[in-house]
């Protein structure tokens, strides 16, 4: 097969797979916007935002609460190793001898 010949086999098999595709892509997106649009995935969907609207104030209060608990809980334990390494600097300090001038 000549070189002229693969490329318009290629150019022809390109053309009617995108034709094919693109038919496809219609067929899928049709049936979506079907789908999406029928009344009973629009009342789910409704329902679904009532429920994290009415939710929403009890996650965030949940949240600032789990947050609040976790910076007292790394603030307690900062201060634990601050003191710790106070301990150990003040303890070197004391057995260790002062270098003479």
């Amino acid at each position: 097969m000549s070189k002229l010949s693969m490329i318009t086999a290629g150019a022809v098999g390109y053309v009617l797979g995108a034709r094919a595709g693109r038919e496809r892509y219609e067929q899928i997106a049709g049936q979506a916007r079907r789908i999406w649009t029928s009344p009973t995935v629009q009342k789910a969907s409704h329902n679904a935002q009532d429920l994290a609207r009415d939710k929403a104030p009890i996650v965030g209060e949940k949240l600032a609460g789990a947050a609040k608990s976790a910076a007292g809980g790394a603030a307690a334990a900062a201060g634990s190793a601050a003191a710790a390494a106070a301990a150990k600097v003040s303890s070197d300090g004391q057995s260790s001898t002062t270098p003479s001038a």
